[in-house]
């Protein structure tokens, strides 16, 4: 179901975490869940993996992560201050200590000038900090776009899991 590069990915993170003790969750909107299930189709991944929202609509990332209506209507849902919201928002509410999320423009349509088409914002909330992450992905074709975006969300895990005392 997943490439090599992600399953690998995936595993190395678990075995991060397992060793350290961190527990995982994500908040997706463009991949709509597949960082999670490429995570949970890795063995033992129960044992730190706690669960995943999908927050593909707006109203989905205000119920499910606590993302403020208005921070949407300001910056829009592709954008650092919700993707920082909805992670803040996902570790809050399921207990993770690092939690993912992912909002971006995966194609053909949606995109603008100012927010093309692979412009896609990650964020991972630890105990102490969120980190941001901001790629204009070049690749062709949507399934590609949500591809990278899942190794990109599974690279900043990994980052602040390896981060973690």
């Amino acid at each position: 179901m997943f490439d090599l590069d992600i399953r690998s990915l995936a595993a190395e993170l678990l075995n991060i975490s397992r060793e350290r003790g961190t527990t995982v969750a994500t908040v997706e909107s463009c991949t709509g869940g597949l960082v999670a299930g490429a995570l949970t189709s890795i063995s033992g991944s129960s044992s730190m993996v706690l669960g995943g929202l999908v927050t593909y609509s707006n109203e989905a990332k205000t119920i499910l992560a606590g993302v403020p209506p208005e921070l949407i209507a300001q910056h829009g849902a592709v954008s650092e201050p919700v993707a920082r919201a909805m992670a803040e928002g996902g570790r809050d509410r399921l207990g993770a200590k690092l939690t993912v999320s992912i909002t971006g423009i995966a194609g053909p349509d949606g995109g603008s000038e100012a927010k093309p088409v692979g412009l896609v914002h990650f964020a991972c909330a630890t105990q102490g900090a969120t980190l941001h992450r901001e790629k204009r992905f070049t690749v062709v074709g949507r399934d590609e776009i949500r591809r990278v975006s899942v190794l990109e969300a599974l690279d900043l895990l990994r980052e602040a899991a390896l981060a973690q005392p």
